[in-house]
């Protein structure tokens, strides 16, 4: 797995860009993700290069959007190996660390952007309407 998954400055270009639809955006890369990996997964199993372009080529381009650089690098790489065996008609059996790779790469990217885009990010829990150690309320 690639060890800088995310440029962060990237990712806080994209957020500023986008604004209020950058959670939506945010939603569409993981569900065209999700649909991608499983595409990928599949034309690999099916020894299909000409499969594996397609769904490389756009989970590249939607990870390169959000500063997701490990797994567009990833992505890439697929897709270009992809295009390669196309042309001299070899199945992608060589590609098999690559996509092994992909799935996880892909899982703990969501996980990061998720995490640094929810509203929750890093809060500490508020004490206000807890007891105290004296048994009365606390509200700050």
């Amino acid at each position: 797995m690639p060890e800088n998954l995310i440029d962060w400055k990237a990712f806080a270009e994209t957020r500023n860009l986008l604004g209020a639809g950058f959670v939506r955006i945010l939603g569409y890369f993981r569900d065209d993700g999700i649909k991608s990996v499983a595409a990928i997964e599949e034309a690999f199993h099916l020894k299909d290069p000409v499969k594996l372009v397609m769904p490389a080529h756009t989970l590249k381009g939607e990870a390169w959007q959000f500063g997701a650089h490990g797994l567009a690098l990833l992505a890439e790489e697929i897709e270009v190996a992809a295009r390669h065996y196309v042309e001299i008609h070899i199945d992608p059996s060589e590609l098999v660390e690559k996509v092994a790779q992909l799935r996880p790469t892909f899982e703990a990217t969501l996980a990061a952007l998720e995490a640094e885009a929810s509203p929750l990010v890093e809060r500490k829990p508020s004490s206000f309407g807890q007891r105290n150690a004296l048994g009365g309320m606390s509200y700050g």
